[in-house]
């Protein structure tokens, strides 16, 4: 008994076991996914990687959390293969328990990178459109400094997560469960401030910036006559509404009620078993960030591309300049020279 991981000892919750044995289709629903998101998910990151990297011109320093977002999301896919093994043998884990923490650590600190991510592209797009002299101040290096802060961050709870012991992985019969199967001890006490720090600045805050900061920007582009240029800013705004809606939403409200059950504040078996089972098809939902992600690429990059190109076609023929009212009306008028030819 020594040698086996801590969460052992404390015993499992009977209701988690009862559950994990009617939700069989979580077999099949992982291993399916994951392998989809794997095939698509690494083939799109790559791409975007590549076009950022060397193909697309860029016309906004934001381009940095993009790229930053399809590194996350590649890391992402690469930790699969893995999943996929586990899920396949119904959720039996043969890699070792470093192994086992490093891969699950670095599963959910995607979720909360990308969310990450979106928000810093939200307050960009936010300061863009509504406080343009603002923006034009902010230099690159402002977009670094948040960059390296928020992987500094990520990284240093990894580490704390890996090298401490909540997260080992469990044993159930002759199976070995990689991060679940949790005692009651261990969601009551250990990883307390994991889920509520996980939950409120992983989630809530970042979550309520967008839905408060794009109904805004929305309001203020619909009020743009060239209808070309508002129907793909207006797309850009519903892709990241629609990814944070679909794949981040369904999963933070049935961690959420998950994470009342376990800590025994909901005590309804129905109910905990409910959320049990969806929150294995959340799980699966959440991947699909990584696939979607690269259409949120296309749309800021066409948008940025459509502007830049009505930029120069729109270039006035006629030029103005500020003149004394006691001269004539024609003094104030030149023809261009580009106008002539």
């Amino acid at each position: 008994m020594a040698s086996l991981p801590w969460t052992m000892t404390e015993g499992l919750s009977n209701e988690t076991v009862n559950a994990s044995l009617e939700v069989s289709f979580q077999y099949p629903l992982f291993t399916v996914i994951y392998s989809l998101v794997f095939v698509l998910g690494l083939i799109e990151n790559i791409l975007v990687l590549y076009l950022l990297a060397s193909k697309v011109t860029h016309t906004s320093h934001s381009y940095i959390y993009i790229m930053n977002l399809a590194i996350v999301d590649t890391l992402f896919v690469c930790i699969l293969p893995f999943k996929i093994h586990y899920h396949q043998n119904q959720n039996h884990w043969i890699f070792g328990d470093l192994a086992c923490r490093i891969t699950g650590t670095f599963y959910y600190i995607n979720i909360y990178l990308s969310i990450a991510f979106f928000t810093c592209i939200c307050i960009d797009r936010y300061i863009a459109v509504l406080h343009p002299f603002t923006y034009i101040k902010i230099k690159g290096t402002h977009y670094t400094v948040a960059v390296i802060a928020l992987w500094l961050a990520a990284i240093s709870i990894a580490v704390s997560l890996i090298l401490e012991g909540p997260l080992h992985n469990s044993s159930t019969g002759n199976r070995t469960a990689c991060f679940e199967n949790f005692s009651v001890t261990s969601w009551t006490h250990r990883m307390v401030p994991y889920n509520v720090l996980a939950l409120m600045f992983g989630f809530v805050i970042p979550f309520a910036i967008i839905l408060i900061s794009y109904p805004l920007i929305a309001k203020r582009i619909s009020h743009i006559r060239h209808s070309m240029f508002k129907k793909k800013a207006l797309r850009t705004i519903y892709v990241i509404l629609f990814i944070c809606t679909v794949s981040f939403l369904p999963y933070h409200l049935t961690h959420l009620f998950h994470f009342l059950t376990k800590a025994q504040v909901i005590k309804n078996p129905q109910f905990t078993n409910f959320i049990y089972k969806m929150r294995r098809v959340t799980l699966a939902l959440v991947s699909f960030n990584c696939c979607l992600n690269p259409i949120l690429y296309y749309f800021m990059s066409a948008s940025k591309q459509w502007h830049f190109q009505i930029r120069l076609r729109s270039q006035p023929k006629e030029v103005y300049t500020i003149c004394d009212r006691k001269f004539s009306n024609h003094s104030c008028f030149y023809q261009s020279k580009r106008a002539k030819t």
